[in-house]
């Protein structure tokens, strides 16, 4: 007798970036589950309360490094599909639509607004108005710096060590070691390799 085949969820198929209903009563609590949590860390805007933040982070994310901080308010649609190293910085007002995996590196800083875009939907208005979605995965590696108000849209990955211009809109895939800005952003200059201690410097400086 021929085994049934699986069919897969909406959750399934969001996850790996196929067609599928937003509307799914599971993925639709899940987005509430996150909206609490979201407020939750939105409401301890002061450092005593970090321990408390953390906490509801690790909850929030499904995977989330040592040392991360975001400042409020932030907004993502599910957080389970977020993975976040070591010692990461977001400051206030980021948004991460996280229908796929967002990964992001250790020792990532990212200024206020920054916009993670993993969520897209069909060009076709027929498909549209069935109410189908899918997403792309976004890709951040390590000692990566993205200035405010960047837009990084869906399938993108951005190299190690590289530093992206505020107001960027980030729609092709950025190479390690560069220095990118612009919309759309392009690459401006390489970034001569330097010492982890040289180069954290030359971060926090113009």
């Amino acid at each position: 007798m021929r085994k049934k085949e699986h069919q897969k969820t909406n959750r399934e198929k969001m996850v790996a970036g196929e067609s599928y209903l937003a509307n799914d009563r599971e993925l639709v609590l899940l987005r509430w589950r996150a909206q609490r949590l979201c407020r939750k860390i939105n409401r301890f805007r002061t450092m005593p309360f970090y321990p408390l933040k953390k906490y509801l982070l690790k909850k929030l994310f499904g995977k989330c490094g040592k040392d991360i901080y975001i400042e409020a308010p932030f907004h993502c649609d599910y957080g389970f599909n977020i993975s976040v190293g070591d010692s990461f910085y977001a400051n206030a007002g980021c948004i991460f639509l996280d229908v796929t995996p967002i990964v992001i590196g250790s020792n990532v800083l990212l200024g206020p607004n920054v916009q993670l875009y993993a969520a897209t939907h069909p060009l076709s208005p027929q498909e549209r108005l069935k109410g189908e979605e899918y997403g792309k995965p976004i890709t951040i590696g390590d000692n990566v710096w993205i200035g405010g108000n960047t837009v990084i849209t869906p399938g993108v990955a951005i190299g190690n060590n590289s530093v992206i211009g505020a107001g960027s809109v980030v729609t092709k895939n950025i190479p390690e070691n560069v220095i990118a800005f612009g919309n759309p952003c392009r690459v401006y200059k390489q970034i001569e390799t330097q010492t982890a201690a040289s180069s954290e410097n030359s971060l926090r400086s113009p």
